[in-house]
């Protein structure tokens, strides 16, 4: 981003929104090498909803430093949380553990809750926030059924739960892009189920006492036909800009 990209067109600052992102082998003109990336679809979700995006790989330690300057944060999507987080037998199903990810993901997510600022997971971001809640996670979805064939969204309509914090920004229903063969299954402390699937499936979780922390298991910053929920987020980090 530009100087210039760091103001909004009224003046103020353009909030600071991170995005948690990956740590994996990439490949680049010549290079092929272990690297901290995030789709750029997050990265323009952000940028076009009026915030400053800043991703954050997994490293050690600075959680404190890092949301002391930043005004909200994106949990991303990503690979399945490690089952041993909520004391589960990893079903044959379940990806390999991503331990340094989650480590430093539920790090980012208990210092943001403490801080009351603002969050938004998506997909994985969801789970972990149930996780990290003392909720647990049902390790496979029935096939064919929210993740079809590789890399390629499924898109169905869920149904918000009237008078939520998610109705006031979607309204009562919505349509949206998923990709997941896990879902929430015990709910995890304070959160509260505020979509659904046609299926039954949780499709969105909040916490009510927080000033915005939502979770959705769907992939909004793949729709830039809708970016209601990056507006909402960056709306609400506005507050803490000085």
């Amino acid at each position: 981003m530009t100087g210039t990209d760091l103001t909004g067109r009224d003046g103020r600052r353009r909030p600071l929104i991170g995005i948690t992102s990956y740590q994996d082998d990439a490949a680049w003109s010549v290079w092929h090498q272990r690297a901290s990336l995030v789709p750029q679809t997050y990265v323009d979700a952000v940028a076009r909803s009026g915030g400053t995006p800043v991703l954050l790989p997994p490293q050690p330690g600075g959680v404190g430093h890092l949301l002391d300057v930043l005004d909200g944060l994106v949990l991303a999507g990503g690979p399945d949380v490690d089952p041993a987080r909520y004391a589960a037998a990893a079903d044959p199903r379940t990806g390999p553990p991503h331990r340094p990810r989650d480590d430093w993901e539920s790090s980012l997510l208990h210092a943001a809750l403490a801080r009351d600022l603002p969050l938004l997971g998506i997909c994985r971001g969801m789970q972990l926030l149930n996780v990290e809640l003392g909720g647990t996670l049902l390790q496979h979805l029935p096939d064919n059924s929210h993740q079809h064939v590789p890399a390629r969204f499924v898109h169905h309509r869920v149904t918000v739960t009237d008078g939520s914090r998610l109705a006031a920004v979607l309204g009562p229903a919505a349509d949206v892009s998923c990709y997941h063969h896990q879902a929430v299954d015990r709910l995890g402390t304070g959160l509260q189920v505020t979509a659904r699937g046609a299926d039954g499936t949780v499709e969105a979780l909040e916490l009510p006492d927080r000033r915005f922390a939502l979770g959705v298991q769907w992939h909004p910053e793949t729709d830039p036909d809708d970016p209601r929920l990056f507006h909402a987020l960056i709306t609400a980090g506005h507050r803490t800009v000085h």
